[in-house]
């Protein structure tokens, strides 16, 4: 029986519920490409079955930004997903805020052992900074979903290095989450 997971691609293509910009990318078109690489990779792996929210770059989901949020968790329980990745950019002020990190419901929990494993395989595949799992039990994604639910901030789109990645390398992204997914399962 295959493992069925949810890409979540985080915003739209427009608001409502637009993304983060830094160095002429959009969050949007980052989280989308990344998306479906990822969910190529694991359709071609027997072990696992993936759909994700956005199924192409200009597709909206909902009319605000609470319908978009509520339309991506309806689309995960209702397919009865095993697990939820929401895939988003980080932004900061701070220009030189770097690295991926992720959020859980609760700490402690089986969603934060995957985001750990995930974190690594990002490391590991674009060499940016593994700034660790924190708790957010305020994010809609992750208080809605009925399965093991991780929200990833792969990079920040407003450092440079960290955008150059996401515009040259967005196979990078997807691979490492995926070798962390593979990882997290034991499996090839």
């Amino acid at each position: 029986m295959a493992i069925k997971i949810f890409i979540d691609q985080g915003h739209n293509p427009q608001n409502p519920n637009a993304g983060a910009e830094g160095y002429g990318l959009r969050e949007q078109d980052i989280t989308y490409e990344v998306g479906i690489l990822l969910a190529d990779m694991l359709n071609a792996n027997p072990n696992f079955e993936a759909r994700t929210s956005r199924t192409y770059p200009e597709e909206q989901l909902g009319e605000s930004t609470t319908s978009s949020l509520q339309t991506r968790v309806n689309l995960a329980n209702s397919w009865g997903a095993d697990y939820f990745i929401s895939i988003h950019c980080n932004a900061s002020t701070i220009i030189t805020a770097s690295g991926s990190e992720a959020y859980v419901y609760r700490l402690g929990s089986e969603a934060a052992v995957f985001a750990e494993y995930m974190l690594v395989g990002l490391h590991n595949a674009t060499g940016l900074e593994n700034r660790g799992v924190q708790q957010n039990s305020g994010l809609f994604v992750l208080r809605h979903t009925y399965m093991p639910a991780v929200l990833l901030e792969i990079g920040y789109i407003t450092n440079i290095n960290d955008a150059f990645l996401m515009r040259t390398d967005p196979q990078a992204f997807a691979r490492g989450i995926y070798n962390g997914i593979i990882a997290y399962f034991g499996v090839n």
